[in-house]
């Protein structure tokens, strides 16, 4: 068994592992053998204990698991086409870019978008707007990398387009009401529980075909890697790679960002933690272990949330940069040293 095969074997039963513990561990304490019996369809003790692990842990833990696969294979994709160890949907502004789509639509419209005679609300016209702001951010980033080969100078890019949004969606704060200004921010601090039993499905299947588009695109990237020239070369459509690329890359960002906020760090540092289990830049062996780390380590963020108890929760972003932070001081260092 090869190396990338042992790894994946380990993470896949270790993101099993934390799935389970994060059915039966929770912001409200529910003995185990309660959790099990309601997990196995028997009548639970307390009405609201069931309606707690069906209705909230188990969706937890899946938008959790999809949403760090989905994060981290976005990042992986990004860093290889930018060639830039520091490319992530946070650090590059596709982030950003979503949160602009949906400040618009919380903070201008209400949550509604009107589409003709008809009214697109909900969860469906904010995923639209994150999908739209994602893209459009991706699509910018790409041209100015038509027009600089420097990697420095398109993170620069990248920052600043980043700011620009940020200033953007600060004016729309500014002359929203009260109520938009909170319902954004209480977006903006990122969270696994806001997706609820009838929002799944629309999500699992949308982040599934994001994740495939993402595989399919392991020999190209493997391809990218020696140089576009080198790509065309072999026979790649380095066009066509791309637009996959950002069609693959804005649909999982978008997805993400849409249904649980803006998540730092993730995309960013996942793909290097992978990285460095391996020991390559073969994406044959590190799409799959760059998805499965950034199950784990999404679930495992879940988890430390729920630490508080009492019903509360701990705001996303504020665990994911303790974990992403050093990975990327870390690279920089190496980068340096290099």
């Amino acid at each position: 068994m090869s190396k990338g095969s042992r790894y994946i074997l380990f993470l896949a039963l270790l993101t099993l592992v934390l799935v389970l513990v994060n059915l039966f561990f929770g912001s409200v304490r529910i003995p185990a053998r309660e959790t099990l019996s309601i997990l196995l369809g028997h009548e639970a003790s307390k009405a609201s204990w069931a309606f707690i692990i069906w209705q909230s842990r188990v969706p937890q833990a899946i938008v959790a698991l999809l949403t760090g696969a989905a994060l981290s294979v976005s990042g992986l994709m990004l860093q290889t086409a930018f060639n830039n160890p520091l490319a992530g949907p946070d650090i590059l502004g596709i982030n950003a870019g979503a949160g602009l789509g949906v400040a618009i639509v919380l903070l201008t419209f209400g949550g509604v978008i009107p589409a003709g005679s008809f009214l697109v609300s909900g969860t469906l016209a904010i995923m639209g707007a994150a999908f739209v702001g994602a893209i459009a951010v991706t699509a910018l980033i790409l041209l100015f990398s038509t027009l600089t080969s420097s990697r420095v100078m398109l993170l620069i890019i990248g920052i600043m387009i980043s700011y620009i949004v940020s200033s953007l969606i600060s004016l729309l704060n500014f002359f929203s009401t009260a109520e938009g200004v909170h319902s954004y921010i209480m977006w903006g601090m990122g969270n696994f529980s806001s997706v609820s039993v009838e929002r799944l499905p629309l999500f699992v299947i949308a982040t599934l075909i994001g994740l495939a588009i993402a595989f399919c695109l392991v020999k190209p990237l493997n391809a990218l890697l020696l140089g576009t020239h080198y790509a065309e070369s072999l026979g790649i459509n380095v066009r066509r790679t791309r637009l996959l690329l950002l069609l693959s890359t804005g649909l999982l960002a978008s997805i993400a960002t849409a249904y649980c906020g803006p998540i730092s760090f993730i995309g960013l540092a996942v793909p290097h933690i992978a990285r460095m289990l391996l020991g390559t830049n073969n994406h044959r062996p590190l799409m799959p272990v760059t998805l499965l780390c950034g199950s784990c380590i999404a679930l495992l963020c879940n988890l430390i949330c729920t630490l508080p108890g009492g019903g509360r929760m701990l705001p996303l972003n504020a665990i994911t940069p303790i974990i992403g932070a050093p990975v990327v001081i870390f690279v920089i260092l190496k980068m340096r040293r290099s």
